[in-house]
């Protein structure tokens, strides 16, 4: 017999610790959205895709034009790229 078990677990972040993850979630979504069309402009300029290096190179140019880009970590912008 098998028994599965599952927890719930809520979060109650401080006001800083709440603005960094918004700031977190809204650089992804930021990055994932621009190396998406990114993607799709190459594809249809070339009939290929961008890989994960190439945009992983392009987003540490992006960084350095970008400050709001370097508040959050970097594995979270990777991410988005990975996930891309």
């Amino acid at each position: 017999m098998v028994v599965n078990k599952a927890y719930k677990f809520r979060i109650y972040p401080t006001p800083e610790q709440a603005t960094l993850i918004n700031k977190t979630i809204g650089c992804a979504r930021f990055v994932y959205n621009r190396f998406l069309a990114l993607w799709g402009d190459t594809y249809k300029e070339t009939g290929k895709g961008l890989s994960y290096g190439a945009c992983s190179a392009e987003l540490t140019k992006l960084k350095q034009e970008i400050d709001w880009l370097k508040e959050p970590d970097k594995f979270s912008l990777q991410n988005a790229l990975r996930n891309l």
